[in-house]
This record gives C-alpha cells, structure tokens and sequence, in this order.
C-alpha cells in the first residue's frame, strides 16, 4: 500500500506548499519566551499608534464588532516545523490600518504583545491579504498559549512574526529590530527564502 506521506512528512501532492528545511506535523507547538500572560478582556485593548492619522485604541467589544473573515493557511515556524491547513477568525489587519490612517511616512511597523514581546515587519506585510489579528484557531477561541485573546497572523512570513498577546501595531518610518532579530534572526523572515538568520 502506497504511503499518503513522503519525505518530511509532507502529504503527497502538497509538496510545493512546504518552504525547503521544513517538515510537517498535525501539532501546533507551543512557543514562547518562556511567559504566558493572563489578559482579562475587560482590560484588553488593541492600539494602532505612531505615524498615523488617527491614532486608535479599541476595546474588546468594539475590536469584535469590526467586520471579521475566516482564513485557511500554513504555518512556518524558523524551528522548522510546518502545520497545514490551519484555520483562523479574526480580523483583517488592513482594516484596523484603514481606520488609523497611515501617514505618507509610515513604511514599517513594530508588533507589540503582552509578554513584551516584539516584532517589526514593513507595513506593506500587514496589509497583505489574509493578515488577520485572530482570536479563534480551528473553530475555537484563541487558548492562552496561542496567544489568547488575539494574535496576529501572517502566513507569507515566519511563525516568529505572527505575535501572540498583541496590544500595539506601531507604525514608523525607518525599520528598527524587534527581540528576535535583535538576537540574530532575520529582518524579514521569508520561508520560501529560508531568512532564518541575519
């Protein structure tokens, strides 16, 4: 009988969808810097600040009326681990950039969670399609591992740039390192590029 898995585990016929280096798993490992925060949805609020227009801060009730989407895609993780098919709910993070209006300026963005956690991408990233702050994971509210009550998604980049516990979506105009790349990792962090390191 003919294996529906070859090397790395990775399903026959979805070879292509799997960036060199990486294998597959059904898991959705647990990573972070070693702290987990408890956020109390009374008190959590997502701001997008810095080289906007119109600086925004929104609380949970007024984060979940904006109108949300449902997307299905992979996720790449530097350690080298890839989970297929993973569907989130959340809400398009162009949408929330619409409403704080960048400035002419504004060409990066720097991710801030929870944990103190941080992380910088251009801000052409965020727009892309299929950028969502989520708050569900397959069909279920974000657990607080995963980054509960809201984590960014973005599929074209490394796991690492997919914050967890995230409160802030600063803009700015020149490009400044978040922790993992100030501690070696990549500035844009392209799986299909392998940017792993600088």
């Amino acid at each position: 009988m003919k294996s529906a898995f070859g090397v790395r585990g990775i399903p026959v016929g979805m070879e292509e969808r799997v960036p060199a280096g990486q294998y597959v798993t059904p898991k959705m490992p647990v990573m972070n810097l070693s702290y987990t925060p408890r956020l109390d949805l009374e008190r959590w609020s997502i701001k997008v600040s810095g080289l906007v227009e119109k600086p925004q801060e929104l609380s949970w009730p007024e984060f979940q009326a904006l109108d949300g989407t449902a997307e299905v895609v992979d996720f790449h993780c530097v350690t080298q681990w890839t989970r297929l098919n993973v569907a989130w709910e959340g809400v398009p993070v162009a949408a929330l950039l619409e409403l704080a209006v960048p400035t002419p300026e504004a060409r990066y963005v720097m991710v801030h969670g929870a944990d103190g956690y941080t992380t910088n991408m251009p801000l052409s990233a965020l727009q892309a399609p299929q950028v969502l702050l989520a708050h569900m994971q397959d069909g279920k509210p974000l657990e607080c591992a995963h980054g509960f009550p809201a984590r960014l998604v973005v599929p074209a980049l490394y796991g690492w740039k997919s914050a967890k516990w995230v409160t802030e979506i600063e803009l700015m105009a020149e490009e400044r390192a978040g922790f993992w790349e100030m501690n070696g990792y990549h500035m844009r962090g392209d799986p299909w590029r392998e940017e792993r390191f600088s």
